[in-house]
């Protein structure tokens, strides 16, 4: 990779990922491509406006048996022809054949084929550059999904880290009670085994934390070159609006996949312009100059006029063409309408499982804050002597799982919002932390 887009150590945010994403990743960079591409493609088409001119020079050693057209090779405007045969030796006797010349030939009027392919052209450069933009949308959402998972991850492993000092000193202070008399050696073993869980735990925990590092770098397209970093972005959650609607209404208006079933609706009634075309005649106009000649004798010519071609019958092909044409035209103003309402879909599913997350983190909550009193009971009679150590392990990894819970909530909220961006096509280079509620 060129250069380094990650310092080691670098206090990475969500919108840096994003934008490391949408210049880094491959991807992108072949949709960009191929969108620059279709551009060149409709200069191409529009040099067909321009002067086509052909310059050509030629020497030629041959014989002269008058019969052949070998004293010129064809050179576009400038056909071969036969010599006179003024030789004696037709079949052996050599001499020179000069050529040199310059022609022109200027597009006049075609009833629109030549200005139809040129807006073609333009409506698929104008689809692919849609394209592009839904690879954008979709690396955005990648990235957010990754990060806020990563996030989660090292996360559930603070929860996990704590957990286990904590059954540490749930077991030194089972020790020190069963060595005084005070509580059974079944403690001792049961406080033991709750650490040996939560070490198991803390294991799948970490490892879950580096595949989701892993998950991160590739969706921002560094692979495995991608050095450590912190992350800048907590996880958190704020309030969701309570109509979907201007989300359904932005989506309509911008979401790449419609803008490129328009732009292709666009090329195929230009594509049926060229095709009606062929109903008409072409006009070009056609200048030139040409030098000729054998031996010593070179010849001057000059050209210019009008070529009229009008193709007054080929089998109706032009009639279905142009038939086929109009029903791939429709076909895909279908497809404009089914995926109207499949945007629409989309949109208020994210926008529920948006509204949703906002619940869960607050049964997360409401639960956790329940596990730590429950906790907290359960402590003061162990203590007492009035609960048993199952009590008191049961509450402690209740708390524990739903400390993990909770985090897992926060980071469904984060990735519900981006996938409801994504689905209502907000520009992914305006993402914003969402501010905690």
């Amino acid at each position: 990779m060129p250069d380094d887009p990650i310092a080691a150590g670098e206090a990475l945010t969500i919108e840096r990922a994003i934008d490391i994403a949408l210049h880094y990743h491959p991807a992108r960079q072949a949709a960009a491509a191929i969108a620059g591409a279709s551009t060149e493609r409709v200069g191409e088409a529009r040099a067909a406006l321009l002067p086509q001119v052909l310059g050509v020079a030629e020497y030629l050693r041959a014989t002269d048996n008058g019969i052949g057209n070998t004293t010129y090779i064809n050179a576009g405007d400038f056909p071969r022809e036969p010599s006179t045969g003024r030789h004696v030796n037709q079949l052996t006797e050599t001499f020179n054949n000069y050529l040199a010349g310059l022609g022109v030939d200027q597009y006049l009027f075609d009833a629109g084929r030549t200005r139809g392919l040129i807006d073609q052209r333009r409506a698929e450069a104008d689809a692919d550059a849609a394209r592009l933009q839904l690879v954008r949308l979709d690396l955005a959402f990648g990235v957010s999904q990754a990060y806020y998972d990563l996030v989660a991850a090292r996360q559930i492993v603070r929860v996990f880290e704590k957990a286990i000092d904590q059954r540490e000193e749930d077991v030194h202070d089972a020790e020190i009670k069963a060595k005084a008399g005070l509580k059974p050696e079944i403690d001792v073993v049961t406080a033991q085994a709750a650490l040996a869980r939560a070490r198991r735990q803390l294991v799948d925990a970490r490892n879950a934390a580096a595949t989701a590092k892993l998950g991160l770098d590739n969706a921002m397209g560094l692979g495995g070159s991608a050095p450590d970093y912190t992350q800048a972005t907590a996880l958190s959650y704020s309030a969701v609006p309570g109509v979907v609607d201007p989300f359904v209404a932005h989506a309509l208006d911008q979401r790449p996949d419609l803008k490129m079933l328009l732009d292709k609706v666009r090329a195929a009634g230009a594509e049926i312009a060229q095709y009606r075309s062929d109903y008409w005649p072409r006009v070009d106009a056609a200048a030139g100059y040409n030098l000729r000649g054998q031996n010593d004798t070179p010849g001057n010519n000059y050209y210019a006029g009008l070529v009229i071609t009008w193709p007054l019958f080929d089998g109706f092909q032009t009639d279905h063409e142009v038939t086929e044409a109009r029903l791939r035209q429709e076909a895909i103003e279908h497809d404009i309408q089914a995926l109207r309402q499949l945007i629409i879909l989309q949109v208020k599913r994210s926008f529920l499982d948006w509204q949703a997350s906002v619940e869960r983190v607050h049964q997360a909550e409401q639960t956790l804050d329940a596990s730590r009193v429950e906790l907290e009971l359960a402590s003061e009679r162990y203590r007492a002597g009035l609960g048993t150590i199952i009590e008191l392990t049961d509450a402690e990894q209740r708390l524990t799982e739903d400390e993990a819970q909770r985090v897992k909530a926060l980071a469904s909220f984060s990735v519900a919002k981006a996938a409801l961006d994504r689905d209502a096509a907000f520009d992914p280079t305006a993402a914003s932390t969402p501010a905690k509620g």
